[in-house]
């Protein structure tokens, strides 16, 4: 490493304490410019320099008026400072050292003890790793491939019941261990199962990077998983990806891109040969959300009753794909009502999510949380105030159990709805079990 970057980074006694990694991990940027200036000697004329903003700016962050939530910003908060992306909840950045070589510490390291000096004794070197990972026999067999599409299913109900954040580490893992595997020679049943687990793993990557709001990763995630499902045709996959695309474009409030998606992937799901009434249900219920969005409620109605003509006709002997089991009739009135809300007609949407609510499993923390606060502000828009506060009070607890941006973002949109009522009693009391149970979500901005 050259001079000029190595004056770049920052004192690794900085970017190893808990203040600061805690700080990075909330992107709290306003402390993070305090720890910088502090502990680095980078005064905020520097910062701003550095990461390409204005010193008005960071000035406004480092006074706690300002936040920084665009993703590109935050990519040049990394980059300038020289924060790995991993602190951040960004991917490797291109400046960070290749994980596959030794960096020397520039501080000194505490001794180990002696119980850790003895384990350690009897673990082989690195270098011996690598020998033994190139020597080893790595003969695929169908059970392998089912052993790994049972791991994906697990990082899915871990996903549900936690958020993505902590497994996502473990599941690009696993994606970039199956792409290597493909790079081998293999028999063309082998092949095809390969690219299947490596498009299921992209996808599910993408999906915890959309959870957490960081749409230029889950983007390029999603669109890797349709190149791997492209390249074995699995056309009912590739509409699965489009789908989902479809859905982050809706959050992204680009209901053009969302219909244009959702359409392509509908497309995909008729030249694919056995496509189930399920997958179809489920591509028109999000063909639903787009018109929604746009405000088409013609079209979004047609496009609702096509979702419950597709699942009538359910069989429990289709060929379902594993990935469209989650869309069973609970997912599917929820999805109906979420659909009316998002039109504005909360007379119909409320009866519909509060028994989509009473059905759902409780150990699905994200979806319990996020369709409690759909519910919570369709009681709001009915003028319910004190069934709103309860039900949004009652979604506190999963909220907390989980690490999700999305609700996060639901929460902080209730709360602000809940401006013009501040001084009744039921807003008091959700205001008070909210500083109680997710203090940090009170003084959150909203989703923009």
């Amino acid at each position: 490493m050259s001079e000029p970057s190595r004056s770049k980074e920052l004192p690794v006694r900085l970017l190893t304490d808990p203040v600061m990694i805690e700080a990075c991990r909330a992107r709290d940027f306003g402390r993070v410019f305090q720890l910088v200036k502090a502990r680095a000697g980078i005064y905020p004329s520097m910062i701003a320099r550095r990461c390409d903003l204005t010193p008005s700016r960071v000035g406004e962050v480092i006074d706690g008026r300002r936040q920084l939530l665009h993703m590109d910003v935050i990519e040049r908060i990394s980059d300038g400072l020289r924060i790995p992306g991993h602190m951040l909840g960004l991917a490797r950045r291109t400046w960070e050292t290749p994980q596959n070589l030794t960096v020397t510490p520039r501080e000194p390291i505490a001794a180990a003890s002696p119980a850790d000096a003895q384990w350690a004794a009897g673990l082989p070197g690195t270098d011996v790793d690598s020998i033994l990972a190139l020597a080893a026999e790595r003969d695929l067999s169908p059970s392998t491939l089912n052993a790994l599409h049972s791991s994906i299913a697990d990082y899915w109900r871990r996903d549900d019941e936690h958020g993505g954040e902590t497994l996502r580490p473990a599941v690009v893992g696993q994606l970039r261990y199956v792409v290597g595997l493909l790079k081998e020679e293999r028999s063309s049943p082998m092949r095809e199962g390969l690219h299947g687990i490596a498009a299921e793993l992209a996808r599910l990557t993408g999906w915890t990077y959309f959870d957490a709001r960081q749409d230029h990763q889950a983007r390029a995630y999603f669109t890797e998983a349709l190149g791997l499902a492209k390249a074995v045709d699995d056309h009912r996959f590739m509409a699965n990806v489009l789908a989902c695309m479809s859905l982050q474009a809706t959050y992204q409030d680009k209901p053009g891109d969302a219909l244009a998606l959702v359409t392509a992937a509908q497309d995909q799901a008729r030249a694919a040969v056995g496509t189930t009434p399920r997958v179809l249900a489920m591509l028109a219920m999000r063909e639903a959300f787009a018109h929604a969005t746009l405000g088409n409620h013609h079209a979004t109605h047609s496009a609702i009753s096509e979702a419950h003509t597709h699942f009538g006709r359910i069989s429990t002997d289709d060929p379902d794909p594993a990935w469209v089991a989650y869309f069973d009739e609970t997912k599917l009135v929820v999805d109906t009502g979420i659909a009316h809300g998002r039109l504005g007609e909360a007379v119909l949407a409320e009866p519909l999510i509060a028994d989509a609510l009473r059905r759902e499993h409780r150990r699905n923390h994200r979806g319990r949380a996020f369709h409690a606060f759909w519910l919570a502000r369709t009681q709001l828009q009915r003028g319910k105030l004190d069934e709103a506060c309860h039900t949004a009070m009652e979604a506190l607890g999963p909220a907390a159990a989980v690490s999700s941006q999305r609700v996060a973002g639901h929460l902080r949109e209730f709360h602000e709805q809940l401006e013009p009522f501040r001084r009744e009693p039921a807003a008091v009391a959700f205001e008070s079990r909210l500083r109680e149970v997710l203090p940090r979500q009170v003084s959150g901005s909203p989703r923009p």
